[in-house]
């Protein structure tokens, strides 16, 4: 039987970074702001585990509106780990997004025990850390930077299971971070986001239609950090061209996650994703 003094609540926003601090402990080297944009995505989709007062674990179940769900902040204290704790909040977290297709990357050693809570693996994702800097071209007119959705959120959901305005709405105007886009006579070619994290930067997403366009943005994108830490990169595996760029520039592989799905895989366009959002939700 489970402690009667365990019990699962949604988290309020200053709570999240009891959740960002445990993903940073893992090794998840999560960003200085991401506390604000995640929980613009669902403000109830955080949950905490409580032992009495104690937060003993967490987890995310983010609803997209009703067509995609993402879990991510899957962590349980250590000393916690050999009780059902973390069964509870997994749990919890399914039942949040019972109904519709939901995503996970999750670590490669725990993949069996996500296959027993039904999800399938469509393909594997690669942090690379880049430690170099190349000075860019002049960069070119279709080149611009992004601080409002308007512009992003068609090409977005082409590359992502579901509209998220709200979340890219607060992505765009982190603190430490710059985002830009390829605009070609009007029409949006792709775009990246580059931001602070608590060791360098992460870029993420960069979604292009091409390597020429992706490359331009990994270039611009880098820039905005000058010399300070290494950059990070997580890419798709099954996206040749993508791991081609990362090769191409020297980039050491560091860290792996698998891309799992409960339901359905999410009809989007692997070829334009280069970078993913974020590993905590999606």
């Amino acid at each position: 039987m489970p402690d009667p003094d365990f019990h699962i609540r949604p988290m309020s926003l200053p709570e999240l970074e009891f959740a960002i601090d445990l993903a940073a402990h893992e090794g998840w080297n999560p960003g200085l702001d991401d506390a604000g944009a995640f929980f613009a995505a669902d403000p109830e989709g955080f949950l905490v585990g409580m032992l009495g007062d104690t937060p003993v674990g967490c987890i995310s179940a983010v609803r997209y509106g009703q067509e995609f769900g993402f879990i991510g902040f899957y962590i349980v204290l250590p000393e916690y780990r050999e009780s059902r704790y973390g069964m509870l909040l997994a749990r919890a977290g399914l039942r949040r997004l019972q109904g519709i297709t939901t995503g996970i990357d999750g670590v490669f050693e725990r993949q069996d025990n996500y296959s027993k809570l039904g999800f399938s693996l469509a393909y594997r994702n690669i942090r690379y850390e880049w430690q170099g800097r190349q000075q860019p071209p002049d960069p070119p007119a279709a080149l611009v930077r992004v601080t409002a959705t308007d512009d992003i959120e068609h090409y977005d959901r082409l590359c992502f299971p579901a509209p998220r305005h709200a979340f890219l709405d607060a992505w765009l105007r982190m603190p430490d971070s710059a985002a830009y886009a390829w605009r070609d006579n009007g029409t949006i070619r792709g775009y990246g986001v580059i931001r602070r994290c608590r060791e360098g930067w992460k870029i993420g997403p960069l979604f292009a239609d091409t390597r020429p366009v992706a490359e331009t943005l990994l270039l611009g994108l880098s820039h905005e950090t000058a010399a300070d830490g290494p950059i990070y990169l997580d890419v798709p595996e099954i996206n040749f061209e993508a791991m081609q760029l990362a090769a191409d520039y020297g980039m050491k592989e560091v860290f792996g996650t698998a891309r799992m799905y409960k339901g359905h895989t999410p009809d989007i366009d692997v070829n334009r994703i280069y970078g993913v959002t974020s590993f905590e939700l999606g």
